[in-house]
Protein backbone atom coordinates (compact mmCIF):
# COMPACT_ATOMS: atom_id res chain seq x y z
CA UNK A 1 0.00 0.00 0.00
CA UNK A 2 1.52 3.28 -1.02
CA UNK A 3 1.58 6.45 0.99
CA UNK A 4 -1.10 9.05 0.63
CA UNK A 5 1.76 11.48 0.67
CA UNK A 6 2.87 11.54 4.26
CA UNK A 7 2.23 9.53 7.38
CA UNK A 8 -0.79 7.32 6.90
CA UNK A 9 -2.39 6.27 10.19
CA UNK A 10 -2.88 2.66 11.16
CA UNK A 11 -6.48 1.59 11.29
CA UNK A 12 -8.34 -1.62 12.05
CA UNK A 13 -8.26 -3.04 8.50
CA UNK A 14 -4.75 -1.76 7.73
CA UNK A 15 -5.90 0.30 4.77
CA UNK A 16 -5.68 4.01 4.02
CA UNK A 17 -8.46 6.56 4.34
CA UNK A 18 -9.49 6.44 7.99
CA UNK A 19 -8.72 9.61 9.93
CA UNK A 20 -7.56 7.89 13.12
CA UNK A 21 -4.70 9.94 14.55
CA UNK A 22 -1.22 8.89 15.56
CA UNK A 23 0.33 11.17 18.16
CA UNK A 24 3.96 11.95 17.36
CA UNK A 25 6.16 14.63 18.90
CA UNK A 26 3.04 16.28 20.30
CA UNK A 27 1.35 16.63 16.90
CA UNK A 28 -1.36 14.47 15.31
CA UNK A 29 -0.54 12.71 12.02
CA UNK A 30 -3.65 12.25 9.95
CA UNK A 31 -4.40 10.97 6.49
CA UNK A 32 -5.74 13.99 4.60
CA UNK A 33 -2.94 16.03 3.03
CA UNK A 34 -3.34 19.74 2.45
CA UNK A 35 -2.36 21.66 -0.62
CA UNK A 36 0.93 23.43 -0.94
CA UNK A 37 1.95 26.70 -2.56
CA UNK A 38 4.14 26.74 -5.62
CA UNK A 39 7.64 27.89 -4.81
CA UNK A 40 9.97 29.45 -7.30
CA UNK A 41 11.81 26.81 -9.29
CA UNK A 42 15.52 26.65 -8.72
CA UNK A 43 18.16 25.80 -11.26
CA UNK A 44 19.81 22.42 -10.97
CA UNK A 45 23.56 22.60 -10.80
CA UNK A 46 25.41 19.74 -12.41
CA UNK A 47 28.41 18.74 -10.33
CA UNK A 48 30.90 16.73 -12.32
CA UNK A 49 32.33 13.93 -10.26
CA UNK A 50 29.85 14.51 -7.42
CA UNK A 51 28.62 10.96 -7.49
CA UNK A 52 32.09 9.55 -6.98
CA UNK A 53 32.90 12.07 -4.28
CA UNK A 54 29.80 11.23 -2.25
CA UNK A 55 30.21 7.46 -2.31
CA UNK A 56 32.05 5.97 0.64
CA UNK A 57 31.90 2.22 0.01
CA UNK A 58 33.79 -0.08 2.34
CA UNK A 59 34.00 -3.81 1.79
CA UNK A 60 32.50 -5.60 -1.17
CA UNK A 61 29.07 -6.92 -2.03
CA UNK A 62 29.48 -10.65 -2.53
CA UNK A 63 26.97 -12.97 -4.23
CA UNK A 64 24.23 -13.89 -1.78
CA UNK A 65 21.92 -16.85 -1.47
CA UNK A 66 19.48 -17.15 -4.35
CA UNK A 67 16.05 -15.64 -3.91
CA UNK A 68 12.83 -17.29 -4.99
CA UNK A 69 11.35 -13.85 -5.63
CA UNK A 70 11.53 -12.71 -9.26
CA UNK A 71 11.28 -9.13 -10.51
CA UNK A 72 11.82 -8.11 -14.13
CA UNK A 73 12.38 -4.53 -15.23
CA UNK A 74 11.42 -3.87 -18.83
CA UNK A 75 13.11 -0.73 -20.12
CA UNK A 76 12.80 1.48 -23.21
CA UNK A 77 15.14 4.51 -23.38
CA UNK A 78 14.67 7.15 -26.07
CA UNK A 79 17.46 9.56 -27.01
CA UNK A 80 19.43 8.67 -23.87
CA UNK A 81 22.84 7.03 -23.60
CA UNK A 82 21.90 3.37 -23.21
CA UNK A 83 25.12 2.40 -21.47
CA UNK A 84 24.45 4.84 -18.65
CA UNK A 85 20.90 3.50 -18.28
CA UNK A 86 22.13 -0.09 -18.21
CA UNK A 87 24.76 0.78 -15.61
CA UNK A 88 22.05 2.09 -13.26
CA UNK A 89 19.82 -1.00 -13.22
CA UNK A 90 20.61 -4.16 -11.23
CA UNK A 91 21.54 -6.95 -13.70
CA UNK A 92 19.38 -9.42 -11.77
CA UNK A 93 16.21 -7.57 -12.81
CA UNK A 94 17.19 -5.94 -16.11
CA UNK A 95 15.67 -7.36 -19.29
CA UNK A 96 16.98 -6.55 -22.78
CA UNK A 97 16.06 -3.07 -23.98
CA UNK A 98 13.20 -2.80 -26.44
CA UNK A 99 13.39 -0.54 -29.49
CA UNK A 100 11.68 2.83 -29.25
CA UNK A 101 8.11 2.55 -30.57
CA UNK A 102 6.69 5.01 -33.07
CA UNK A 103 3.97 7.20 -31.50
CA UNK A 104 0.59 6.93 -33.20
CA UNK A 105 -2.66 8.87 -33.05
CA UNK A 106 -5.73 7.68 -31.19
CA UNK A 107 -8.38 10.35 -31.66
CA UNK A 108 -7.16 13.47 -29.86
CA UNK A 109 -4.40 11.56 -28.10
CA UNK A 110 -1.01 10.10 -28.96
CA UNK A 111 -0.01 6.64 -27.79
CA UNK A 112 3.22 4.73 -27.29
CA UNK A 113 2.76 0.93 -27.44
CA UNK A 114 5.18 -1.35 -25.57
CA UNK A 115 5.49 -5.12 -25.46
CA UNK A 116 4.30 -7.73 -25.36
CA UNK A 117 6.68 -8.37 -22.51
CA UNK A 118 7.05 -11.87 -21.06
CA UNK A 119 8.38 -11.95 -17.49
CA UNK A 120 10.50 -14.87 -16.35
CA UNK A 121 7.74 -15.83 -13.91
CA UNK A 122 4.04 -14.95 -14.23
CA UNK A 123 3.53 -11.46 -12.80
CA UNK A 124 1.19 -10.54 -9.97
CA UNK A 125 2.39 -6.97 -9.39
CA UNK A 126 3.17 -4.33 -12.02
CA UNK A 127 4.52 -0.79 -11.74
CA UNK A 128 4.91 1.44 -14.81
CA UNK A 129 6.82 4.72 -14.91
CA UNK A 130 7.66 7.34 -17.50
CA UNK A 131 10.38 9.98 -17.19
CA UNK A 132 10.31 12.66 -19.91
CA UNK A 133 13.30 14.98 -19.61
CA UNK A 134 11.45 18.19 -20.40
CA UNK A 135 10.85 21.21 -18.12
CA UNK A 136 7.07 20.82 -18.43
CA UNK A 137 6.36 17.08 -18.49
CA UNK A 138 3.32 15.88 -20.42
CA UNK A 139 0.20 14.60 -18.74
CA UNK A 140 0.36 10.82 -19.04
CA UNK A 141 -1.79 7.80 -18.37
CA UNK A 142 -0.66 4.17 -18.20
CA UNK A 143 -2.88 1.50 -19.73
CA UNK A 144 -2.24 -2.22 -19.43
CA UNK A 145 -3.48 -5.45 -20.95
CA UNK A 146 -2.41 -8.89 -19.71
CA UNK A 147 -2.31 -12.35 -21.21
CA UNK A 148 -3.01 -15.69 -19.59
CA UNK A 149 -2.48 -18.56 -21.97
CA UNK A 150 -3.64 -17.31 -25.37
CA UNK A 151 -6.23 -14.76 -24.16
CA UNK A 152 -5.54 -11.04 -23.73
CA UNK A 153 -7.52 -9.04 -21.20
CA UNK A 154 -9.32 -5.76 -21.89
CA UNK A 155 -7.27 -2.62 -21.19
CA UNK A 156 -7.24 -1.19 -17.67
CA UNK A 157 -5.92 2.22 -16.67
CA UNK A 158 -4.13 4.02 -13.87
CA UNK A 159 -4.94 7.54 -12.78
CA UNK A 160 -3.74 10.34 -15.06
CA UNK A 161 -0.63 12.23 -14.01
CA UNK A 162 -1.03 15.89 -14.91
CA UNK A 163 -3.95 17.86 -16.28
CA UNK A 164 -5.68 15.94 -19.05
CA UNK A 165 -9.13 14.48 -19.64
CA UNK A 166 -8.70 11.17 -21.42
CA UNK A 167 -11.53 8.85 -22.41
CA UNK A 168 -12.67 6.59 -19.60
CA UNK A 169 -11.27 3.09 -19.19
CA UNK A 170 -11.94 0.66 -16.34
CA UNK A 171 -9.58 0.13 -13.43
CA UNK A 172 -10.57 -3.55 -13.18
CA UNK A 173 -10.93 -6.28 -15.80
CA UNK A 174 -10.37 -10.02 -15.92
CA UNK A 175 -8.72 -10.20 -12.50
CA UNK A 176 -6.44 -7.21 -13.13
CA UNK A 177 -6.93 -4.43 -10.56
CA UNK A 178 -5.49 -0.92 -10.58
CA UNK A 179 -5.12 0.86 -7.24
CA UNK A 180 -4.28 4.41 -8.35
CA UNK A 181 -0.83 3.63 -9.81
CA UNK A 182 -0.24 0.04 -8.74
CA UNK A 183 -1.47 -2.94 -10.77
CA UNK A 184 -2.11 -6.41 -9.37
CA UNK A 185 -3.26 -9.54 -11.16
CA UNK A 186 -4.94 -12.69 -9.85
CA UNK A 187 -4.28 -15.15 -11.40
CA UNK A 188 -0.85 -13.84 -12.48
CA UNK A 189 -0.12 -12.77 -16.04
CA UNK A 190 2.06 -14.64 -18.52
CA UNK A 191 2.67 -11.51 -20.60
CA UNK A 192 1.79 -7.80 -20.51
CA UNK A 193 1.34 -4.93 -22.93
CA UNK A 194 1.69 -1.29 -21.89
CA UNK A 195 0.34 1.85 -23.50
CA UNK A 196 1.40 5.35 -22.51
CA UNK A 197 -1.16 7.96 -23.53
CA UNK A 198 -0.51 11.69 -23.85
CA UNK A 199 -2.43 14.56 -25.37
CA UNK A 200 -1.71 15.41 -28.99
CA UNK A 201 -0.46 18.83 -27.87
CA UNK A 202 2.28 17.03 -25.91
CA UNK A 203 3.39 14.84 -28.81
CA UNK A 204 6.78 16.60 -28.99
CA UNK A 205 7.58 15.12 -25.59
CA UNK A 206 7.47 11.72 -27.29
CA UNK A 207 8.92 12.60 -30.69
CA UNK A 208 11.76 14.95 -29.76
CA UNK A 209 12.58 14.86 -26.06
CA UNK A 210 14.63 12.16 -24.32
CA UNK A 211 12.58 9.84 -22.13
CA UNK A 212 12.73 6.59 -20.18
CA UNK A 213 9.80 4.18 -19.94
CA UNK A 214 9.90 1.20 -17.57
CA UNK A 215 7.68 -1.55 -16.24
CA UNK A 216 8.47 -3.49 -13.08
CA UNK A 217 6.90 -6.97 -13.04
CA UNK A 218 7.08 -9.02 -9.84
CA UNK A 219 5.90 -12.59 -9.36
CA UNK A 220 4.65 -12.00 -5.80
CA UNK A 221 6.95 -14.54 -4.14
CA UNK A 222 8.82 -13.95 -0.89
CA UNK A 223 12.64 -14.25 -0.73
CA UNK A 224 13.96 -17.75 -0.23
CA UNK A 225 14.30 -18.95 3.36
CA UNK A 226 17.65 -17.96 4.84
CA UNK A 227 18.30 -15.28 2.23
CA UNK A 228 18.61 -12.52 4.82
CA UNK A 229 20.91 -14.64 6.98
CA UNK A 230 23.20 -15.07 3.98
CA UNK A 231 23.34 -11.32 3.52
CA UNK A 232 24.18 -10.68 7.18
CA UNK A 233 27.06 -13.12 7.02
CA UNK A 234 28.83 -11.15 4.32
CA UNK A 235 29.42 -8.06 6.47
CA UNK A 236 29.24 -5.78 3.45
CA UNK A 237 29.17 -2.04 3.99
CA UNK A 238 28.21 0.83 1.73
CA UNK A 239 27.39 4.41 2.64
CA UNK A 240 26.12 7.14 0.36
CA UNK A 241 26.42 10.63 1.76
CA UNK A 242 22.93 11.80 0.85
CA UNK A 243 22.28 15.34 2.09
CA UNK A 244 19.71 15.11 4.92
CA UNK A 245 16.44 17.01 4.71
CA UNK A 246 13.46 17.07 7.07
CA UNK A 247 9.86 17.52 6.05
CA UNK A 248 9.16 19.04 9.47
CA UNK A 249 10.57 22.40 8.31
CA UNK A 250 7.89 22.74 5.65
CA UNK A 251 4.61 24.69 6.05
CA UNK A 252 2.44 23.36 8.86
CA UNK A 253 -0.46 22.56 6.54
CA UNK A 254 1.55 20.00 4.56
CA UNK A 255 4.61 19.02 6.59
CA UNK A 256 3.08 15.74 7.77
CA UNK A 257 2.31 14.68 4.20
CA UNK A 258 5.34 15.50 2.07
CA UNK A 259 7.65 12.58 2.87
CA UNK A 260 7.78 11.61 -0.81
CA UNK A 261 8.77 15.08 -2.14
CA UNK A 262 11.27 15.45 0.71
CA UNK A 263 12.84 12.06 -0.01
CA UNK A 264 12.96 12.80 -3.74
CA UNK A 265 14.65 16.11 -2.93
CA UNK A 266 17.36 14.31 -0.96
CA UNK A 267 17.99 11.85 -3.79
CA UNK A 268 18.16 14.62 -6.38
CA UNK A 269 20.54 16.64 -4.21
CA UNK A 270 22.82 13.60 -4.02
CA UNK A 271 22.94 13.65 -7.82
CA UNK A 272 23.80 17.34 -7.86
CA UNK A 273 20.31 18.72 -8.47
CA UNK A 274 19.10 20.86 -5.56
CA UNK A 275 15.33 21.45 -5.76
CA UNK A 276 13.32 22.86 -2.81
CA UNK A 277 10.95 20.37 -1.22
CA UNK A 278 7.90 22.55 -1.78
CA UNK A 279 8.71 22.93 -5.47
CA UNK A 280 8.74 19.15 -5.77
CA UNK A 281 5.62 18.87 -3.63
CA UNK A 282 3.65 21.07 -6.00
CA UNK A 283 4.91 19.10 -8.99
CA UNK A 284 4.21 15.70 -7.41
CA UNK A 285 0.85 16.52 -5.81
CA UNK A 286 -2.03 14.65 -7.44
CA UNK A 287 -5.16 16.74 -7.13
CA UNK A 288 -7.61 14.06 -8.19
CA UNK A 289 -6.65 11.82 -5.27
CA UNK A 290 -5.34 14.59 -2.98
CA UNK A 291 -2.03 12.77 -2.55
CA UNK A 292 1.66 13.60 -2.55
CA UNK A 293 2.66 9.92 -2.60
CA UNK A 294 1.79 8.74 -6.12
CA UNK A 295 4.90 6.79 -7.04
CA UNK A 296 5.21 7.50 -10.80
CA UNK A 297 4.39 11.16 -10.14
CA UNK A 298 7.69 11.38 -8.26
CA UNK A 299 9.59 9.94 -11.23
CA UNK A 300 7.77 12.32 -13.58
CA UNK A 301 8.66 15.35 -11.43
CA UNK A 302 12.34 14.42 -11.08
CA UNK A 303 12.65 14.05 -14.85
CA UNK A 304 11.43 17.63 -15.28
CA UNK A 305 14.64 18.64 -13.45
CA UNK A 306 16.84 16.56 -15.73
CA UNK A 307 17.10 13.48 -13.52
CA UNK A 308 15.66 10.27 -15.01
CA UNK A 309 14.48 7.47 -12.77
CA UNK A 310 12.42 4.30 -12.53
CA UNK A 311 10.20 2.37 -10.14
CA UNK A 312 11.17 -1.11 -8.99
CA UNK A 313 9.54 -3.70 -6.80
CA UNK A 314 12.73 -4.82 -5.04
CA UNK A 315 12.70 -8.62 -4.64
CA UNK A 316 15.50 -8.86 -2.04
CA UNK A 317 18.40 -7.13 -0.30
CA UNK A 318 20.81 -8.27 -3.03
CA UNK A 319 19.12 -5.92 -5.46
CA UNK A 320 19.19 -3.04 -3.00
CA UNK A 321 22.86 -3.72 -2.22
CA UNK A 322 23.71 -3.54 -5.92
CA UNK A 323 22.08 -0.11 -6.24
CA UNK A 324 23.87 1.27 -3.20
CA UNK A 325 27.24 -0.11 -4.25
CA UNK A 326 26.77 1.67 -7.60
CA UNK A 327 26.02 5.04 -6.00
CA UNK A 328 22.22 4.90 -6.28
CA UNK A 329 20.22 5.76 -3.15
CA UNK A 330 16.75 4.20 -2.95
CA UNK A 331 13.60 6.08 -2.02
CA UNK A 332 11.72 3.29 -0.26
CA UNK A 333 8.00 3.02 0.49
CA UNK A 334 7.56 1.49 3.95
CA UNK A 335 4.84 0.74 6.48
CA UNK A 336 4.97 -0.67 9.98
CA UNK A 337 2.96 -1.20 13.13
CA UNK A 338 3.79 0.12 16.59
CA UNK A 339 7.07 -1.39 17.77
CA UNK A 340 8.05 -2.91 14.40
CA UNK A 341 10.69 -0.31 13.45
CA UNK A 342 13.00 0.56 16.32
CA UNK A 343 14.51 4.07 16.33
CA UNK A 344 11.93 5.47 13.90
CA UNK A 345 10.70 9.03 14.55
CA UNK A 346 7.12 7.91 13.84
CA UNK A 347 5.90 4.95 15.92
CA UNK A 348 3.57 3.51 13.28
CA UNK A 349 2.40 4.23 9.75
CA UNK A 350 0.76 2.42 6.84
CA UNK A 351 2.63 4.57 4.34
CA UNK A 352 5.86 6.58 4.51
CA UNK A 353 8.83 7.30 2.21
CA UNK A 354 12.46 7.28 3.33
CA UNK A 355 15.85 7.19 1.57
CA UNK A 356 17.99 4.08 1.97
CA UNK A 357 21.58 5.34 1.98
CA UNK A 358 23.62 2.31 2.96
CA UNK A 359 24.00 -1.14 4.47
CA UNK A 360 26.25 -1.94 7.41
CA UNK A 361 26.16 -5.56 8.54
CA UNK A 362 22.78 -6.09 10.20
CA UNK A 363 21.83 -2.42 9.91
CA UNK A 364 20.20 -0.42 7.13
CA UNK A 365 21.31 3.21 6.94
CA UNK A 366 18.55 5.64 6.03
CA UNK A 367 17.58 9.27 5.83
CA UNK A 368 14.13 9.46 7.43
CA UNK A 369 12.50 12.82 6.59
CA UNK A 370 10.07 12.52 9.51
CA UNK A 371 12.86 13.39 11.95
CA UNK A 372 12.32 16.77 13.61
CA UNK A 373 15.64 18.27 12.46
CA UNK A 374 18.00 17.66 9.56
CA UNK A 375 20.68 16.54 12.01
CA UNK A 376 18.39 13.72 13.20
CA UNK A 377 17.40 12.55 9.70
CA UNK A 378 20.28 10.02 9.24
CA UNK A 379 19.40 6.86 11.17
CA UNK A 380 20.15 3.17 11.54
CA UNK A 381 17.35 0.64 11.36
CA UNK A 382 17.76 -3.06 12.00
CA UNK A 383 17.72 -4.96 8.76
CA UNK A 384 15.19 -7.45 10.13
CA UNK A 385 12.86 -4.53 10.94
CA UNK A 386 13.35 -3.03 7.48
CA UNK A 387 12.72 -6.40 5.83
CA UNK A 388 9.33 -6.44 7.52
CA UNK A 389 8.58 -2.76 6.93
CA UNK A 390 9.75 -2.67 3.31
CA UNK A 391 10.34 -5.94 1.46
CA UNK A 392 7.50 -7.82 3.16
CA UNK A 393 5.04 -4.92 2.77
CA UNK A 394 5.47 -3.69 -0.78
CA UNK A 395 9.19 -3.47 -1.57
CA UNK A 396 8.68 -0.48 -3.86
CA UNK A 397 11.55 1.93 -4.45
CA UNK A 398 12.30 4.91 -6.65
CA UNK A 399 15.77 4.87 -8.18
CA UNK A 400 17.15 8.06 -9.74
CA UNK A 401 20.10 8.13 -12.12
CA UNK A 402 22.83 10.72 -12.27
CA UNK A 403 21.91 13.47 -14.69
CA UNK A 404 22.52 12.14 -18.19
CA UNK A 405 23.81 13.73 -21.35
CA UNK A 406 21.05 13.94 -23.92
CA UNK A 407 21.82 12.37 -27.29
Amino acid sequence: MHAIGGFVPVQDDGREGNRTLVQVMGAPFEGGPGRCKRCAASACVKNQGLRAALIDARGIFLPLLASSSVTDLFVVPARLETGAIRDAIPPSVLRPFDPVPVPHRDGDDVILDFGPWTPRAPARHLLPSFAALVPRPPAVRFELSGRRGDAWSPWVTTVTLGDAAFSALPAFADGITVDVDEITATPPLDAVRLRIRVQRSDADALNVAPWLATMSAWDGSAPASGHDAGFAGQGATARLRVPPRTQMNEPAAVRLHVCSPTSVGMALAFHGCDVPTMTLAEEIFHRETNRYGIWPAAVRAAAAHGVPGYLLRFPDWDTAAWCLSHGLPIVASIGYADGELANAPVPQTTGHLIVITGLDGNDVLVNDPAAPTAAEVPRRYRRADMTRAWLERNGVGYVFLPRLEVR
